[in-house]
């Protein structure tokens, strides 16, 4: 379904939309112009979630595992890719896309989905900063949980300096996550013959398919490729086919890099879990038992401070990416734009309650237990951000010749495939541990999980299948056609109402319906509506001091403009009077007076303003099938 055409297009991400501009000479200027969004697409590959898996694949199977998160970065540089490409190509994020292209219904349902899974994302962030905090400080989890939410402050700070200074604060943070975890592996002393080992493809089978699932659950965030398309478009590329095709260039270049400096943390966290606590015959299933363990065998109090700097570090740059995502989704799917500090508070707020409820009723052991379900959720989301953005950048129509090539589409398929099947399996896996859990209650969590994960399922299935909508036949258009019947079928207006308020800002629609009446030599019908409660009560048979007021303004004001305007070309002017709601007594004046043209005044309300006040020029449009002109 496509946008409804009263309504302008919304630029992603609005306030950064093309503020980056790009250098006109030197190759390397211009790539470093290009670099940057990727790094703030990468935080999310190496956010707590991932820790929680790297460290169990470490601790339990050594290097074994080290080709899995190479698998699974080249999955996300591919992805990555075709995110930026549409962004850049189209003109439209992820989001966008799809609410141009799906249902109504659908979009709800997939920007739903998409909020579950960011709000998911942002536990996993509050629960890792929190953990941080906690390990370096000891202050109290359930105290360190809330003083994440102060995070807000520090997102709208960044946002005061423009994108490039975000930018900048990632590629620090990331870098000081790199830098904690070359301290760690300086300290680890990891076996060179066993990192090498670990790239060689195994097969997987057990208890290692599951956490092998994991990672990959872990790694392909299904938000980051709603993001990705949208920041590429805070850089001002001109639109020609040369300068797309340069910036899809530098795009794989910065998503190739930033990605392989995601996929170096991520070894390195598996790689210090392998030599620290595998090689010591020990298995680590939780952050907090991690950090506790790397003293005591290292021996050295630098290791455990390098850890939970890391985490902290960790958890904050994917705070900030996380509330970017939120306001593209939201922005893309249903139109709709909210201030950056409100949408944290509620992102964040959504995170805080059940990680606070979690702690405070159950204890710090079930914060694990919250993380995997944050890690399931965003793994049974994946597949509904996956499957759009193959489809879109696998079509001619939308790209162009931009269109991916074969082998392109069929590896990006197979990607998708492989993602599908293994997020399912995960979810299969899930269920069914959680109904062992149930115990005889097992059927309460069936009759739940079964028919949400089904209509989902046939969802994700109507998605895949589903034909792409044809794009309108140019050629039925004729623009000399149409020019020639807007000529021939100019209208002439007789009769011009104004809907006036009795205040002072009447003069500025009363100025532009005397200027119509003037050319056109048409009657002028002043109108007004009490909308007092005597006039919403009573209508006509009120005798109120506002009704009695309104009626002598407008009686005074026919008086004054006849004597200037009936020499001036204007026939007639005359006033009513309405009672009651102001759209529809407008609407019914209207029809009633043979208006063929209404002049009408906005006041530029903000959202709650419109919601308080109404909307008057919406209610009176929809009720009228003549021109409306609304005056500022």
């Amino acid at each position: 379904m496509s946008r409804p055409s009263n309504l302008p297009p919304l630029k992603s991400l609005d306030e950064v939309h093309r503020s980056v501009k790009i250098p006109a000479n030197r190759p390397w200027r211009r790539l470093l112009a290009f670099t940057g969004p990727a790094y703030l697409v990468s935080v999310g590959y190496m956010d707590p979630g991932n820790w929680a898996t790297d460290l169990e694949a470490g601790s339990k199977f050594g290097y074994r595992l080290i080709f899995v998160l190479l698998m699974a970065n080249a999955m996300a540089v591919l992805l990555q890719t075709l995110s930026a490409r549409l962004g850049l190509v189209t003109g439209r994020d992820l989001a966008q896309a799809c609410h141009d292209d799906y249902p109504p219904v659908v979009n709800y349902i997939l920007f739903v989905l998409c909020e579950i899974a960011i709000a998911a994302c942002d536990l996993a962030e509050v629960l890792g900063t929190a953990i941080g905090l906690n390990l370096l400080t000891g202050i109290p989890l359930i105290w360190a949980v809330i003083i994440t939410g102060g995070d807000v402050l520090l997102l709208l700070a960044m946002q005061h300096y423009g994108i490039r200074k975000m930018e900048a604060l990632i590629f620090g943070l990331i870098s000081i996550i790199g830098l904690c975890f070359v301290v760690e592996i300086f300290l680890s002393k990891p076996s060179p013959a066993g990192i090498i080992s670990g790239f060689q493809p195994i097969w997987l089978s057990g208890s290692e398919l599951l956490v092998a699932i994991g990672i990959i659950g872990a790694t392909v965030m299904p938000h980051n490729l709603y993001m990705h398309s949208s920041l590429v478009q805070s850089r001002d590329v001109t639109r020609s086919r040369e300068a797309v095709a340069e910036a899809c260039k530098y795009n794989f270049i910065d998503s190739a890099i930033a990605m392989n400096l995601a996929f170096l943390v991520n070894a390195a966290i598996l790689i210090v879990a392998a030599a620290t606590f595998w090689s010591n015959g020990k298995s680590v299933t939780e952050i907090k038992e991690a950090h506790e363990m790397l003293d005591g065998i290292l021996g050295s109090s630098i290791a455990p401070i390098a850890f939970a700097v890391a985490l902290i570090c960790a958890g904050q740059s994917s705070t900030i990416t996380g509330t970017l995502a939120g306001q593209i989704t939201m922005e893309g799917f249903l139109r709709l734009r909210l201030r950056p500090w409100l949408r944290r508070m509620i992102t964040r707020t959504l995170a805080i309650a059940p990680a606070v409820a979690v702690i405070y009723f159950w204890g710090d052991g079930k914060v694990m237990d919250l993380l995997i379900l944050s890690q399931v959720v965003l793994s049974l989301q994946l597949a509904f951000a996956v499957i759009p953005l193959v489809k879109f950048t696998n079509s001619p129509q939308k790209m162009g010749p931009f269109v991916n090539r074969w082998w392109v589409q069929a590896l990006a398929w197979c990607v998708t495939a492989a993602i599908v099947s293994l997020n399912g399996k995960l979810v299969y896996e899930q269920v069914i541990e959680w109904a062992k859990q149930a115990g005889s209650s097992s059927w309460i969590v069936y009759s739940i999980a079964v028919p949400f994960v089904a209509s989902l399922a046939v969802l994700l299935l109507w998605m895949t299948v589903r034909r792409e909508r044809p794009v309108r036949d140019v050629t039925e258009v004729s623009a000399d056609d149409v020019a020639s019947r807007a000529a021939g079928n100019a209208r002439k207006f007789q009769r011009i109402g104004v809907a006036l308020e009795a205040l002072p800002s009447d003069s500025a629609m009363l100025a532009e319906a005397i200027a119509l009446a003037r050319m056109y030599q048409a009657e002028l019908v002043l109108i007004h509506v009490v909308d007092g409660p005597g006039g919403l009560w009573y209508g006509p048979q009120t005798g109120d001091l506002e009704s009695r007021h309104d009626e002598d303004y407008l009686k005074n004001l026919v008086e004054r403009l006849r004597t200037e305007l009936t020499s001036q070309g204007v026939p007639r002017i005359e006033a009513v009077l309405g009672f009651g709601s102001p759209p529809h007594e407008i609407a019914n004046l209207a029809k009633q007076n043979g208006i063929d043209l209404m002049v009408l005044g906005g006041h530029g309300h903000s959202t709650l303003l419109d919601l308080l006040r109404g909307e008057t020029i919406s209610g009176v449009r929809h009720r009228l099938d003549i021109p409306v002109l609304a005056v500022r």
